[in-house]
Formats: C-alpha cells, structure tokens, sequence
C-alpha cells in the first residue's frame, strides 16, 4: 500500500513548529504495511491542499492520502473543504467512526469537520493535527484501510465475513 501524509499547518509550514503528528501517523501506517512514499507539510490553503491532494492521488496514483490538521472550526481550519473540493465519494462512516470515538475521551470531538473520501483509486482521510488525536482517530478505522482500499481499486470479493 503506498500512502502520503500531507500536513496541515501554517506554523509547520513557516518552520515555527516542530511536526510530529506526521511521523506519528507513519509510524501507525506501517502497522498495516503502509509505505510512505510523499510527506509534506504545507499551509492552511483551501487551494494548496486541493492541489497537493490531486497530485498525490493523480499523479502519484497512492493508495491512501491523510492529512493531519485543519479539520476544526477555526476560520484557518479549511482541510475538510480543500477535501470535498476534490473527491468523487464521500465515505462518511469513516468519519462517523473516528468522531464517535473520540467523543469517548473529549467533548470537543463534536467540533471536528474531517472528512473520508474516494478520488479515482486514492482513499483520502483527514484527521486531527494533534499526535494523540491523529493516531487515536486513524486507530479507529485502521482495520478497515486496506479492505476499503482493495474495494475501491476494484477488487470483485464479496465483502461479508464468514
């Protein structure tokens, strides 16, 4: 499975902060045999995360794009916008999942907007730009990423567990 990270952050992308959710979410990747093949940090711009979002999955044809950060109510928090600006299908029980998840441990998980989507073969799935909310939120769907990934690109298995 190749995968890109992508995150979402002015003061990262200023060199003002040390990023540590990417390598976090990585290193969570990898318990499912994901390879990193792009990481990149950039600013909260609606049209910067589009772009980057369309040359991962286009261009890059990944298996799998999450982006951590940006997924707030925050006037900057525009990840999930950038998100939906370019998918083709939405996957809301993904994101249902990571919510209800969190809601366990923090109020505030009723004020996260991130989203899961499809574009072409690519799954995209934003998160939190905490280490612990990424990674407690890709935790929560983490079983699920490779039998999405394998139903997107096609693959005619039927899906019911015996």
């Amino acid at each position: 499975m190749k995968a890109g990270i992508l995150t979402i952050s002015d003061k990262g992308a200023r060199q003002e902060r040390i990023n540590t959710s990417g390598p976090a979410v990585a290193a969570v990747l990898a318990e499912i045999g994901a390879t990193i093949e792009k990481y990149e940090i950039i600013p909260d711009e609606k049209e910067v995360i589009a772009h980057k979002l369309v040359e991962y999955a286009d261009d890059l044809r990944l298996d799998l794009v999450v982006t951590t950060g940006g997924t707030g109510v925050a006037p900057r928090d525009v990840t999930p916008d950038a998100t939906r600006m370019v998918i083709e299908k939405e996957v809301p029980g993904m994101a249902e999942a990571m919510r209800m998840e969190s809601l366990k441990k923090t109020p505030h998980a009723v004020i996260s907007r991130a989203i899961a989507g499809i574009r072409g073969g690519t799954l995209i799935i934003n998160l939190p730009g905490s280490p612990r909310g990424a990674t407690e939120n890709l935790r929560t769907i983490l079983s699920a990423i490779p039998h999405a990934i394998a139903k997107i690109q096609g693959d005619p298995a039927e899906c019911a567990t015996p």
